[in-house]
Formats: C-alpha cells, sequence, structure tokens
C-alpha cells in the first residue's frame, strides 16, 4: 500500500532555496544604488536584501518612499530583467526535489516575493516551470508582494484548479517565509542551504539541512534503484 503523502501541496519559495539569485540581485541593486547616488550598503548588507519584498527593503534600509521609491524600483527593474534575472543557478537537488514532487502526484506552486515575470523567466531558463502547477510571484507593480499576500494568491490560485489545499506546507529560507505562511496556517519547512540565519528558523515546522532532506519530509517516494 502507498503511503499518503504528509501534505495535499506544496508551496516553494525561489529566491534561497530554489535557486542561488543573489548574484544577480545583489548585482543589479549595487548599479540601482549607485547610480541614484544614494549610500551604497555593504555586499554583506544587501545580501540581507535577497527574499524580502524589495520596496521594503528600499524603505527600510535607505528611507525611500513615494516618488523617490517608484524612481529606485523602476530602475532596479531596468538592470534586474536585462541581466540579473538569469544570473542564478540552481542549488544542487532542488530541480530533483521539483521533479519527484510533481511525479508523486503532489501538486505545488511557486510562492516568491520577486515578481512573476522574472520569476517565470528563470523558471524557464532551467527547464523547471513544468513540474509545478501554478507560478505565483509578486505583481508587476509589487504591490503585492509580501510574502503572506504572495501565500493567499498561491492558495486562491490553486483552489480554483480544483486542488486540495487542506494540508499545505511551504518550504522557504527566511523569517518572512515563516511569519508570511503563519498568517493563512501554512506550515514551513525551512532551508537551511538559503540565505537566512538559524535565527529565522523560528516557527518552522521542520529544517532541512539539504534539499535531499526533504524527500523524507515531504514524503516523497524512493526512487527505483538504477
Amino acid at each position: 500500500m502507498t503511503a499518503t503523502p504528509p501534505y495535499s501541496v506544496v508551496l516553494f519559495d525561489l529566491d534561497g532555496t530554489i535557486a542561488d539569485s543573489a548574484p544577480g540581485i545583489v548585482a543589479s541593486l549595487t548599479e540601482t544604488i549607485t547610480e541614484l547616488g544614494l549610500p551604497l550598503p555593504s555586499p554583506a548588507e544587501l545580501l540581507e536584501w535577497v527574499g524580502p519584498p524589495l520596496p521594503d527593503s528600499f524603505t527600510a534600509k535607505l528611507g525611500l518612499t513615494g516618488d523617490a521609491l517608484e524612481a529606485a524600483m523602476k530602475a532596479h527593474r531596468a538592470r534586474y530583467f536585462t541581466k540579473g534575472a538569469l544570473d542564478s543557478e540552481v542549488f544542487p537537488g532542488m530541480a530533483d526535489i521539483l521533479r519527484r514532487t510533481h511525479e508523486a502526484g503532489i501538486p505545488s506552486s511557486l510562492a516568491t516575493s520577486k515578481p512573476e515575470a522574472p520569476a517565470t523567466l528563470m523558471l524557464d531558463h532551467f527547464g523547471l516551470s513544468q513540474y509545478l502547477d501554478v507560478i505565483t510571484g509578486a505583481s508587476a507593480d509589487e504591490v503585492r508582494s509580501a510574502k503572506a499576500d504572495v501565500v493567499e494568491e498561491a492558495l486562491r490560485r490553486l483552489t480554483e484548479r480544483g486542488i486540495d489545499v487542506s494540508r499545505p506546507v511551504l518550504i522557504g529560507d527566511r523569517h518572512h517565509d515563516v511569519e508570511g505562511a503563519a498568517e493563512h496556517g501554512v506550515p514551513v519547512i525551512f532551508a537551511e542551504w538559503g540565505y537566512g540565519s538559524r535565527a529565522e528558523q523560528a516557527g518552522a515546522i521542520a529544517v532541512a539541512t539539504t534539499p535531499g532532506d526533504l524527500v523524507e519530509l515531504l514524503g516523497l517516494p524512493a526512487e527505483p534503484a538504477a
């Protein structure tokens, strides 16, 4: 008898969970902030911007609001769409997890604070879109970018497709993932290989040290021996 998977649907974060996208994001941010004549954070500080909604980081880190914020976001989008989005690599083992989740018949959705256009571009580039039932991200204008809003939208789209969302789980690497998912009662498995600190794991139901740990945590069936 085949065991029932513990989750009826899986939500995957992108930056820091599926892909190491920091190089492209940090490079685009560095060029944007320099062009705008703003104080340039250190590379380590800019790494903290990867994952959370960028409008929030521009406001919290540089104090930008209103027209200044919109100008910064417009400049960054232009750079990131033309070259930054593909300056990334899929974490070893994550393509396998997406494939095995799909082949196990467990529906899945992306749930990222990155706008959907560059997120889709990345997934298509690496051949991963085929394993996801839904691709959900921030809206183009990033009005919908908070993780809680993205999770809500992902669950809505999955429900519209008739998918059972009664036992969801999110795989993510930042406290924004844990906190945003919690607003909708979605438990989180923390991806330790990502960009979050150990302190950000608080509230997660489990920690995956490597993508391979997700096989057991998601209840994926063993693959036949070669």
